[in-house]
């Protein structure tokens, strides 16, 4: 039997400003990102993410990004590593104590956006996210790109690393996302999605932007929760990962 785990970037609401539709994503999902307060999210929408979660026994994990609730954690900062290593500690420590509160564990930790994107090149930025969660709990669970720095820096330091493959985005020969600021970043066709990561799991293969192969590794398939249709490509991606008799992972030990 193959396993993939399905990740959601979730609690991303915050004050009256509502985003995704947590509720009805959660209940197809195995692994859930929650937003830590910084890029979005807040106290009381953390708490009540982590809560539902707990409902339907979703994997709970810290989504980390830059202080930029305005610009939703997608700009560029130039800071230095000790900053990023001293955000990203933060960060999990505050989704931490709910979890601790509400009796849940606290599974895995993926950076968000320009701070996931940085990391995927940057080894040095990979360092410092890496070496938080390490200092945090070493028993966490790394989310990165999949090849990218981050599993590189996540692998070095001894954590387990889950490589990180998207449903709704494109890539560049070299492996990583095409950037939003193009055009042809996002992948609005369901099936054709889905073919992807089937084919990503099964052969381990992506086409690029330029029409060629490159190999990838899939433990875990992303989907943005703050996309309209996330809820449609999960529903999609489970027809098509049911059809391919592809489980979805309910725990990290089915490998």
């Amino acid at each position: 039997m193959s396993y993939i785990d399905i990740n959601c970037d979730l609690g991303e609401s915050y004050g009256v400003f509502k985003i995704g539709n947590d509720k009805e994503v959660l209940k197809h999902i195995s692994s859930a990102n929650i937003a830590c307060g910084y890029h979005a999210g807040d106290h009381n929408v953390m708490m009540e993410t982590i809560q539902m979660a707990k409902k339907y026994h979703v994997n709970i994990g810290a989504h980390p990004g830059f202080p930029d609730l305005s610009g939703f954690g997608r700009r560029e900062m130039n800071i230095s590593t000790r900053e990023i290593y001293n955000l990203t500690l933060y960060q999990i420590g505050a989704l931490s104590a709910f979890t601790k509160v509400e009796g849940v564990k606290l599974v895995h930790v993926k950076p968000h956006g320009a701070l996931y994107n940085m990391a995927a090149k940057s080894r040095l930025i990979a360092d410092a996210i890496a070496q938080a969660v390490a200092d945090y709990d070493s028993g966490l669970i790394l989310f990165g790109l999949s090849g990218s720095e981050l599993i590189n820096a996540g692998n070095e330091k001894g954590l387990v690393t889950a490589q990180e493959v998207f449903a709704d985005r494109t890539y560049q020969p070299d492996g990583t996302l095409t950037s939003r600021k193009d055009p042809n970043s996002m992948i609005h066709d369901l099936k054709f999605a889905a073919k992807r990561i089937i084919r990503m799991i099964r052969e381990g293969k992506v086409t690029t932007t330029d029409g060629t192969d490159i190999s990838i590794n899939a433990d875990t398939v992303c989907i943005h929760g703050d996309e309209p249709v996330a809820l449609d490509f999960i529903l999609e991606l489970k027809y098509a990962l049911t059809n391919e008799k592809i489980a979805i992972r309910k725990s990290w030990s089915e490998r």
